[in-house]
């Protein structure tokens, strides 16, 4: 795209009072968040223009706010980073409270991101098929998961564990040991996943206090 197109001023005709404020708050908002959707991916503004056909300098000004957003440019960008126009622009709430979630499906695995663009921790509902992941492959990376099974059973390996988890049970850990994870007994299984790239711990354990009356 021509990164020396005029930006297109705003226009006043017509519009009731409140009106060319509150379209310039929607679109003060869009620079930031584009930025996080691209932060949150690990996405270069190189690769980003490389997807999108838009220059490297349209994106950098997009993200600063020092170019505003046009239809031709939000199009392509909600299209790499998967999220919707409303997602963008920080649209108001319709009466329909459905939220639409894109699920993702390879190799025996459907995968429901249910905090699309969270920059920390992440959410996800799991669906593994009962052929799915069938030889243990333990394997390393950064972060820290929290794993809770909804249906069937699910086999874990991590570390020198080797454990069969059923309906309500959950499991936390750190990423950086060899861990892997799949059906157990050929049944499908359903679960939720709280994953934080950085390490972030999903949730803080405690336990219950003792009654004084305990001997």
């Amino acid at each position: 795209m021509d990164d020396d197109e005029p930006a297109p001023g705003p226009t006043h005709d017509h519009e009731p009072d409140g009106a060319p404020d509150d379209l310039a708050a929607a679109l003060g908002t869009v620079g930031p968040r584009l930025r996080s959707l691209r932060q949150a991916r690990e996405v270069t503004l190189a690769a980003l223009s490389a997807s999108t056909g838009i220059s490297v300098s349209t994106l950098s000004r997009l993200e600063s706010g020092a170019r505003r957003p046009s239809l031709e440019l939000l199009l392509p960008l909600a299209r790499a980073h998967g999220v919707t126009l409303d997602d963008l622009v920080d649209a108001p709430t319709t009466g329909d409270p459905r939220v639409h979630l894109k699920p993702v499906t390879a190799h025996g695995l459907t995968m429901i991101a249910l905090t699309p663009g969270s920059p920390e921790i992440g959410a996800y509902k799991m669906i593994l098929e009962a052929d799915a992941r069938t030889t243990p492959d333990p394997r390393t990376h950064e972060g820290y998961e929290w794993l809770y099974v909804l249906t069937g059973r699910l086999r874990l390996v991590l570390g020198h564990h080797d454990v069969v988890m059923g309906p309500g049970e959950a499991a936390e850990f750190d990423t950086r040991v060899p861990h892997w994870f799949g059906p157990a007994a050929g049944e499908a299984v359903e679960l939720l996943s709280l994953f934080g790239k950085q390490g972030q711990r999903a949730h803080t354990r405690v336990r219950p206090k003792r009654s004084t009356a305990e001997p």
